[in-house]
């Protein structure tokens, strides 16, 4: 099937993700068909974007050439796709199904099969850039499955995604979001000692980080997060939860694969105390904040 700018679209799950990522298909024109676990974000949705919003899944994939979905884990996933309310019931031969979801690759690689017996296109395409990412359309997708699939799915994609690249087969998608997930948890723990360092040292951490930021030192995160750190706030974006259920999936594929990471078992430890502390919900630069509360774990 040929997209057209009329196409009939399906997304599924409204939530921080989710909300921005369906509005930007209504925007490029498509014919968006909504659900939401709790119907009253759909209604928000409704109240700024064209769209139709539906009781279950698979009502709200009837008649769509692409679903998308974003969820929360692999649980929500499977129950937004499976049995007789689940996408898959409603959708068509020859309808792609397309999971932004950061979940296991074993359920993307069920999922797919379980697609590809309805007859039905299933590609893996976790994000990365958070919320900020998804309001601006300046989304990076990772995907997984096939390239015929991929191509057919670049038109819907490219209106929230900065860059997108197909890492392999289904499941290559999950993996490569697990390896940015894995750098990210290494390098804010590595940001959030430098600048608990500098403070140590009697050094004005800002002046540091103007200095070291023109270096090797560099990233997004000290970029973006250093001001914010220092100065306690911590409500601009992922949640520390939610690293520790990616974090959770990265681990347990390790296990699988054999791959050593002794400091991603350490950092994810971190989030645990930083939990502890009451900040499930904050966004995950807080490692920082557990170093002022250092003794409490000790």
């Amino acid at each position: 099937m040929a997209s057209s700018a009329n196409t009939t679209v399906a997304f599924i799950g409204l939530g921080v993700m989710g909300f921005p990522m369906a509005g930007y298909l209504a925007r490029a024109g498509y014919q968006v068909r909504v659900y939401n676990r709790t119907a009253s974000r759909a209604g928000e949705w409704l109240e700024t974007h064209a769209g139709e919003a539906f009781a279950t899944p698979a009502e709200a994939a009837q008649g769509a050439e692409f679903v998308f979905a974003c969820v929360g884990n692999d649980d929500d996933l499977r129950q937004v796709t499976e049995g007789p309310d689940g996408a898959f019931q409603g959708m068509g031969p020859g309808s792609v199904f397309v999971d932004h979801t950061t979940a296991s690759a074993d359920v993307a690689r069920a999922l797919a099969a379980e697609a590809e017996q309805r007859g039905i296109g299933f590609l893996d395409a976790p994000v990365s850039g958070g919320q900020a990412g998804a309001e601006n359309g300046a989304l990076t997708i990772m995907v997984g499955g096939d390239p015929v699939l991929f191509e057919r799915a670049k038109p819907f994609l490219d209106c929230y995604a900065r860059a997108m690249n197909l890492l392999g087969p289904v499941g290559s998608g999950q993996l490569c979001k697990m390896v940015n997930q894995i750098c990210i948890a290494g390098l804010v723990q590595g940001l959030s000692e430098g600048l608990h360092f500098a403070r140590a040292a009697g050094l004005d951490p800002e002046q540091v980080v103007e200095v070291i930021s023109k270096g090797a030192a560099q990233s997004w995160q000290m970029e973006n997060r250093y001001k914010t750190m220092l100065a306690g706030e911590y409500e601009h974006g992922f949640a520390v939860d939610w690293m520790r259920k990616d974090l959770g999936i990265v681990l347990d594929e390790a296990q699988r694969n054999g791959a050593l990471l002794p400091v991603t078992a350490l950092v994810d430890q971190f989030y645990s105390e930083v939990q502890a502390l009451g900040g499930g919900r904050w966004d995950t630069s807080s490692l920082f904040a557990r170093l002022t509360n250092v003794r409490d774990f000790s």
